[in-house]
Formats: C-alpha cells, structure tokens, sequence
C-alpha cells in the first residue's frame, strides 16, 4: 500500500511539474518528457504493468493540467511502456548508457505517435513540421536528464522490485 502510494504521488508531482512549470526545465525552448522517463523506468524496474499504469496516470495528470484533449499523451505512454516493459526483458538494462538510449528511442517514438494520432484528429490544424523540428531535440535533451531521474527514483523511499527474469 505504502509502496503505490508513494509512486502515485512521484507520478502525479512530475506530470504537474512537466505540465505546469516547465520554463523551470525548458532549455532553449527544449522541455524533456519526464513522465515518459519514468514510464521507462517502471519498465525496467518492475515490468510492463506498472509502466502502463504509470503511463495512464501521467497522461491523464498531464492532460487535464494541460487541457489538451483526452487521451493522446495516454496512449502514447501507454503503448510505449508496454513496449518498454516487453524490450525491457530481453536487453541488458543495467548499463547507463541502454537506459538513457532507451529512453531516447520512446521519446521519439512518442513523438511520432502523438504526432500520427494529432493530425488523425485534427488534420487541418496539426503543426507537423514544427513539432518534428522539436522532436530530436527533446529527445536528446530527455535523454540526457535520464541518468539524474533513474538515480533520484533509485534513492528514494520506494522499494525497488526487480523482476524476475
């Protein structure tokens, strides 16, 4: 119980603080996907379920805080973390170097996924060149707080449940 409260409230804080405050991240107009940093991380540490349900959660906090429409950014990082927890099996994921790729490889995969379901949606509206101008960038910059965030959750309070092979 302690366990999924405390990794509810690290997920509700960081998608509020990605969604709300992000000039406190934004570099060169450039703001990484934290909540798609943890989903990777409950992928490796403790399998596709829980970073489904991270991913619902994020999304959803992320979403309302931004009023964007309801479930684009859920299924994104949803779909991601399944796909994270399935890869997370078969790779060797202790090496720093595979974490911070991984979480490279979702990011843009994210990208183009929310990418694809926003111009579905709203074909005469998308900005598709704009948001693929920003879609490498934020990848690469996602990528390089990921170290930081993998050795704050290892830190904290959280039990870690490493799975079984």
């Amino acid at each position: 119980m302690r366990t999924n409260l405390i990794w509810a409230v690290t997920v509700m804080l960081t998608a509020l603080l990605e969604a709300q405050w992000p000039y406190l991240l934004r570099v060169q107009g450039v703001v990484p996907q934290l909540v798609l940093i943890l989903v990777v991380y409950f992928a490796i540490v403790d399998g596709e379920e829980r970073a489904m349900f991270t991913g619902l959660l994020g999304g959803i906090f992320q979403e309302v805080a931004t009023d964007e429409t309801l479930g684009h950014r859920v299924i994104c990082l949803v779909v991601l973390g399944y796909v994270a927890g399935s890869l997370s099996r078969r790779l060797i994921t202790e090496n720093p170097a595979v974490k911070a790729s991984a979480v490279f490889v979702a990011s843009v995969a994210h990208g183009i996924l929310y990418l694809c379901i926003d111009y579905i949606q709203r074909p005469g509206f998308s900005n598709v060149s704009g948001q693929l101008a920003a879609l490498f960038p934020q990848a690469f910059y996602t990528a390089l707080v990921t170290p930081l965030l993998f050795l704050l959750l290892a830190v904290s309070p959280m039990p870690q449940h490493r799975r079984a092979a």
